[in-house]
C-alpha cells in the first residue's frame, strides 16, 4: 500500500466511522482533490487552500465550507479588513441549487503569530468583516464605497469591543496587531 492509498484508506475508514454514529463527516479539500468519488455523497468539503474548490465540490453535489488561506486565515498578519470583508464564497457558484450547498465560512486562527498578550488583537476586527460578509447578502455588502458602508460599521465595533475590555486592533492599519498612531479617539486609527 502507498502512502496515498493508505491516506485514503483512513479517510474512507473515518467517514464509515462517523456515518455510522449518524455524524457527518468534515474533509479538508485534500481528499475531494485526490479521490473525490470514493467521498461518501454526505461529505463536507472544508475549501481552505485557495479559492475554486467550492465551486468544484458543490458541482458534484457536495456541500462546502469556504475558508480560504489567503484572506481568512487570521494568522496571515498582512491580510487588511478589505481583503477579507471583499471574499465571496459563493465565488464561481451561479446555479441557485449548487449556491445553497455552500454551508458557510470559517475564520481560521493558528498560534504560530500569537501567544496570550495579542491573539485578541490579531483575531478582532478582521473576524467581524468575515462575519458581516457570511450574515449579509452580497447585494447589501456591495453596494457603494465599502470604504464608506462597512468601514464605519467595522471602526464603530472595535470601539465597541474596546469598551467592552477586549482588546481589538484598529480597522485600517495594514497589520493586524500595529498599535495607532498617536493619542485620540479610538475612531482615530
Amino acid at each position: 500500500m502507498t502512502a496515498k492509498d493508505a491516506y485514503q484508506y483512513f479517510v474512507i475508514k473515518a467517514q464509515e466511522i462517523a456515518l455510522s454514529k449518524n455524524w457527518t463527516p468534515v474533509n479538508w479539500e485534500e481528499t475531494f482533490n485526490t479521490f473525490p468519488s470514493k467521498l461518501n455523497p454526505q461529505t463536507v468539503v472544508h475549501n481552505w487552500l485557495g479559492p475554486g474548490v467550492c465551486p468544484k465540490a458543490v458541482a458534484k453535489g457536495f456541500r462546502c465550507i469556504f475558508s480560504n488561506q489567503g484572506v481568512w486565515y487570521l494568522d496571515h498578519l498582512d491580510v487588511p479588513w478589505d481583503l477579507v470583508y471583499n471574499a465571496e464564497p459563493l465565488e464561481g457558484i451561479h446555479k441557485d441549487s449548487e449556491q445553497k450547498l455552500v454551508l458557510g465560512g470559517e475564520v481560521c486562527m493558528w498560534g504560530e503569530t500569537v501567544d496570550t498578550s495579542n491573539v485578541q488583537q490579531t483575531i478582532w476586527p478582521r473576524a467581524a468583516a468575515a462575519a458581516e460578509r457570511l450574515w449579509s447578502p452580497k447585494d447589501s455588502t456591495s453596494k457603494g464605497s465599502i470604504n464608506s458602508t462597512a468601514l464605519p460599521r467595522l471602526q464603530y465595533f472595535r470601539c465597541l469591543l474596546n469598551r467592552r475590555g477586549i482588546p481589538a486592533a484598529p480597522v485600517t492599519n495594514f497589520y493586524a496587531r500595529t498599535a495607532p498612531i498617536g493619542p485620540g479617539s479610538c475612531y482615530a486609527q
